[in-house]
């Protein structure tokens, strides 16, 4: 991994800084790169070491990490806080599939249908969601000394190229998008860059299922039949390539380089998690053993297929703000773990939810032979389930085993204890943020990841 998110924790993984929080967990190492442990020391540590040493200082260290997100919850937990983070973003959301059809339209009717698919049903569209709530949080924080020049809705739908060049013979001759007179440039709190930045995320997101659907052979997406099922693989894949196109074009008319390469990152990053998602374990063994590496390389595979959109366009959305260095990191370190906590509350549900609840098919990780946080945990204490995950459950009754192991095990119970720890550090994060409803918003998102049922 090429950014800060996979390279610096893989780097720091390496360190002599981390090594002396455990030196024989990479796991530990990988977490203290990127954010001091909190309940994972008493919660997960018990379960994932093979050692049960435990180092006075390491403890202490753990013990002050551990009351400084402590004090951040119950702050943000207090009665009467909860917020609904969609009501503090209201405005911004109402307009967002409208924009994001416009910014799909093609002079071709067939292309036109099948890219605009899967906006029709009503989806959760939690990272644009969160794209907003950071932009207006950071809205209050403090700004860069070199403040970059505020784009205007009129700047970011107006092209680089002359007009009559990117027209040419293409049969999307129109605008991008239209001009919202409720959503004017007065607007300071979110800024123009931002609502587009929005509508960018849920387009790469979008292009990303709909290329996930054929890979994984899909049948349903969002309680209706899947792109790939309704026009075919080949139709699916041109329209995911297409909405990555009309991202890509939007993106580079915020006229921000860091922003271009941090999502250009982000498309590369979902491709590398798909290839990693080819193998449960680093070397692909016919009969792997269970280790703490098995762990640490599914987180890696989580970060870069979920959770480094939203970590990479929270950094966007502090950075088209003009926030100070202090902020951008921390808006990382927000969509960072709130991203991995989203994706194993996401593999718990796949084990404990059905397919009515979640909009597309339950228990889809075993049939697609994949082990996710619930089995790799069970693992640990159902040695069996290493032949299981070596042949990618494929034998007839497979599947059905390994549910049944992971069930009887606390392997669910770990994986969920996981996504706390992760919610918390995402809300730790926004400690230094000035009090907001936006800010409430963000840890109001957090809280309800560990809770959602879908």
């Amino acid at each position: 991994m090429s950014l800060r998110s996979g390279s610096v924790v893989l780097r720091d993984a390496m360190s002599g800084r981390a090594a002396t929080m455990h030196s024989s967990c990479r796991l530990c190492r990988l977490e203290y790169a990127a954010a001091s442990p909190t309940r994972l020391q008493q919660q997960q540590r018990a379960t994932i070491h093979y050692s049960s040493r435990r180092d006075s200082a390491w403890a202490a260290a753990v013990q002050v990490a551990s009351n400084m997100v402590g004090n951040v919850v119950k702050q943000a937990s207090k009665d009467g806080m909860h917020i609904d983070p969609l009501r503090t973003v209201a405005k911004e959301m109402k307009f967002l599939t409208g924009n994001i059809r416009k910014l799909l339209g093609s002079g071709h009717p067939a292309l036109d249908r099948v890219a605009k698919y899967y906006t029709q049903a009503e989806g959760k569209h939690i990272r644009p969601l969160i794209v907003l709530l950071m932009s207006r949080a950071t809205h209050l924080c403090p700004k860069t000394p070199f403040p970059e020049p505020t784009q205007s809705l009129r700047g970011i739908d107006t092209s680089i190229s002359p007009a009559q060049i990117l027209a040419d013979v293409n049969p999307s001759q129109r605008p991008l998008t239209a001009r919202e007179p409720e959503l004017a440039d007065g607007s300071l709190d979110i800024l123009p860059s931002q609502r587009r930045l929005a509508e960018i995320t849920e387009l790469i997101h979008t292009a990303s299922l709909l290329h996930d659907d054929v890979i994984d052979h899909s049948v349903s997406r969002r309680g209706s039949p899947s792109a790939n099922l309704e026009f075919g693989n080949k139709m699916a894949v041109l329209a995911g390539d297409f909405l990555l196109g009309r991202a890509s074009v939007a993106l580079a008319r915020l006229r921000n380089a860091e922003v271009v390469e941090l999502l250009a990152t982000v498309i590369a990053n979902l491709v590398e998690g798909e290839f990693m998602q080819l193998k449960n374990t680093e070397r692909d063994e016919k009969n792997p053993q269970w280790s703490e590496e098995t762990l640490s390389y599914y987180l890696q595979k989580t970060y870069l297929k979920t959770a480094s959109l939203i970590s990479k366009s929270c950094r966007a959305a502090a950075l088209l703000g003009n926030a100070d260095n202090a902020t951008v990191e921390a808006a990382y370190s927000y969509g960072r773990n709130l991203g991995l906590a989203f994706q194993l509350v996401d593999d718990m549900l796949d084990y404990t939810r059905s397919a009515k609840d979640l909009g597309k098919p339950a228990g889809a990780d075993l049939e697609l032979g994949l082990a996710t946080a619930p089995l790799l945990f069970a693992w640990k204490q159902m040695p069996e389930l290493g032949a299981l995950v070596g042949r990618k459950f494929e034998r007839e009754g497979d599947v059905e085993r390994a549910r049944d192991l992971v069930l009887q095990s606390d392997g669910i119970e770990q994986t969920r204890a996981l996504a706390h720890d992760y919610s918390d550090k995402a809300i730790a994060a926004l400690a230094d943020f000035p009090a907001s409803e936006a800010k409430d918003g963000l840890i109001e998102m957090a809280q309800k990841t560990i809770q959602r049922q879908k």
